[in-house]
């Protein structure tokens, strides 16, 4: 299942967003959205996991969480159409 996570903090790594989520099961993927211009992060990403209820578990504990200062926002990634 894959996960956004959004309103993280400039300072959060991939690595940082993997171990977060990898607490609730295994991580297929974690990728941070990064600007061109400036090379930083954007303050999203998204996670892929690979069982669907360890996803849903980790939504709906992490969601709302404070995290370095700001308040997460995870929920089920709606893919591009």
């Amino acid at each position: 299942m894959n996960i956004y996570v959004g309103n993280l903090s400039y300072e959060v790594k991939e690595s940082d967003l993997q171990a977060l989520m990898a607490d609730f099961g295994p991580v297929v993927s974690a990728k941070l959205i990064i600007d061109r211009t400036s090379n930083r992060s954007k303050g999203f990403g998204f996670v892929e996991m690979e069982n669907e209820a360890d996803a849903k578990n980790a939504i709906q504990t992490l969601n709302g969480k404070d995290h370095l200062g700001r308040p997460m926002v995870v929920k089920e990634a709606i893919p591009k159409v």
